[in-house]
């Protein structure tokens, strides 16, 4: 699962990171508090290159009538992505990146209190989330996008079930297709030792709340 996440990586740090030609109207940043159906950072290969451009986070079939016309499809899970209708071609043939700096998680206590997890790289580099695009609409089509995730390694497993799938530089260009065929092996939980994670703010629970106080480590005691 993946429903919230952190960008504080300039526009311009991000283009170089991933040598992609930048939009011009790329999302504001940094954003503590990226909510779905937002427009969030996205790494899209080209004929010409890599593109970063904006997309907003949930990914609309095509035979949606509306951008409510059916579930909000903001994760698409690596298991059954092959399969099923809404996801199939994209995953074949619309591969993308969702950059991150860190993302949310929540547990609960016995009374269920929500409490909510910042977690993000030991290192400190941004995420690359395996994403994949779809445009949606004639006039004007609207790109959109869904976070791949698979089952949570043993790092994260104490906080949530799933995870999103974290690419490793050495393997963007695979997903991006640059590489040929050959992103199927890539769906599977990351390396363990990769992410870190403390207890954050619970003012994050809301998504209005906004301000980097809600990244830094939060202790209730």
């Amino acid at each position: 699962m993946c429903g919230r996440f952190a960008i504080t990586l300039p526009n311009d740090a991000m283009a170089q990171l991933f040598a992609a030609q930048p939009a011009n109207d790329l999302p504001t940043v940094p954003n503590f508090n990226v909510c779905p159906t937002t427009q969030v950072h996205v790494v899209r290969g080209t004929q010409t290159g890599r593109s970063l451009i904006p997309m907003r986070w949930g990914f609309l079939p095509h035979w949606y009538k509306s951008p409510t016309d059916g579930p909000l499809l903001i994760n698409a899970r690596a298991e059954t992505i092959a399969e099923k209708p809404a996801f199939r071609a994209a995953c074949r043939e619309r591969r993308c990146i969702v950059v991150a700096s860190g993302f949310y998680e929540w547990t609960k206590t016995e009374d269920g209190t929500r409490l909510p997890w910042y977690i993000y790289r030991q290192d400190t580099a941004p995420i690359a989330f395996a994403a994949i695009w779809q445009s949606w609409g004639k006039d004007d089509a609207i790109p959109t996008c869904a976070v791949v995730t698979t089952a949570a390694n043993e790092d994260l497993k104490g906080i949530h079930h799933r995870m999103p799938l974290i690419l490793e530089p050495d393997s963007w260009a695979l997903w991006l297709g640059e590489q040929g065929k050959g992103a199927a092996r890539l769906m599977h939980p990351g390396a363990q030792g990769v992410l870190a994670f403390h207890r954050v703010d619970p003012r994050v629970n809301s998504n209005r709340a906004s301000g980097p106080e809600l990244i830094e480590p939060f202790d209730d005691g």
